[in-house]
């Protein structure tokens, strides 16, 4: 039997949490109707702005308190923390936002959420 663990990791390597060889997503934010390799249906998935709110507050946990030591042990001229703090986000908020979604959903097809639940019951009988 495989754990959470390995489900939330394919999810947020962006692979079909339960083969863990096709693709998730089919765009950058859109999940696939189906796994390309096992036919697991993704068309279930209710992640809509979770997501978004973990990368907001894993990003702010991460920058706040760098900008803040920066700001205490250097005092930066204002521009000097804008060019670098803010690239710094906005990278960081883009390059964790499909992963994110990925484990979300992931999660939600471990949980047997929504209709994830028929699906979890024709995989264990």
């Amino acid at each position: 039997m495989t754990g959470a663990g390995t489900y939330l990791t394919r999810g947020f390597c962006g692979r079909c949490p339960a083969c863990g060889e096709g693709r998730l997503f089919r765009a950058f934010l859109k999940v696939a109707d189906h796994c390309e390799k096992c036919g697991e249906p993704f068309r279930y998935h209710r992640a809509d702005d979770f997501p978004a709110y973990l990368v907001i507050i894993l990003v702010g946990h991460i920058v706040v308190p760098i900008a803040m030591w920066i700001e205490i042990a250097y005092s930066p001229a204002y521009w000097l923390q804008a060019a670098i703090g803010l690239p710094l986000i906005i990278g960081m908020a883009i390059g964790l936002l499909q992963p994110t979604k990925g484990a979300v959903v992931a999660l939600q097809w471990h949980m047997g959420m929504h209709g994830f639940a028929e699906s979890k019951l024709a995989r264990s009988s």
